[in-house]
């Protein structure tokens, strides 16, 4: 897999040591840094959980956890957008010798990592926006979105600079098939997992 080259950090930086402490203080929150700026995300309800479950066993199904490659929840993406710029995907799909890769800070190099995954919560911006621009610089081939607010599947791929060439869009009742590069053939049923995911109502 081509990434782009991360930058090796020399030590804890203040902004680094100011997220750890944020985690250590608010157990369940993901503190991501991206573009020098903090991103805190509140923790997943059940339905995001689930969501993410749905997603994740098709990729168990096509034999992709194994040896070659493995499927990860919460693995640190070392992202050559800044000095600490760190993002933590919901879920990812990363070479086998992901170990051999480690950066920092529970972090591991872009050029690991086939393919990564977001369910929305209630900072749905983050991961439509934000972390396309990242996941892009970083070079991610895959990156899917379970958009679930406007109960939808994004699946980019292709990264160029900041941007993905392809970005297709999956409603309901369509099935995704995921691009060949990940190492499976593997397909998503948009509307099963966009209702796993409904949010909560209170």
């Amino acid at each position: 897999m081509s990434a782009a080259a991360v930058e090796q950090p020399h030590g804890e930086s203040a902004l680094i040591a100011e997220a750890n402490r944020l985690m250590e203080r608010n157990p369940g929150y993901r503190v991501e840094i991206i573009g020098g700026q903090l991103l805190v995300s509140p923790p997943p309800d059940g339905p995001h959980g689930i969501a993410l479950t749905d997603v994740m066993a098709p990729f168990m199904a096509a034999g992709l956890h194994g040896i070659e490659s493995k499927v990860v929840q919460g693995i640190g993406l070392w992202l050559p957008t800044g000095s600490d710029d760190y993002a933590i995907p919901d879920l990812s799909l990363v070479d086998g010798d992901y170990r051999e890769h480690y950066v920092s800070n529970n972090c591991y190099d872009p050029v690991c990592f086939r393919l990564v995954v977001e369910v929305t919560s209630s900072n749905y911006r983050t991961d439509l926006r934000t972390k396309v621009a990242a996941y892009a610089e970083a070079k991610v081939p895959v990156y899917v979105i379970v958009d679930r607010k406007h109960e939808r599947l994004h699946v980019l791929s292709s990264p160029v600079g900041d941007t993905y060439e392809s970005h297709r869009p999956y409603a309901p009742g369509e099935l995704v098939v995921l691009p060949d590069i990940i190492g499976a053939k593997v397909t998503l049923d948009a509307a099963a997992i966009i209702e796993a995911g409904r949010p909560q109502r209170p």
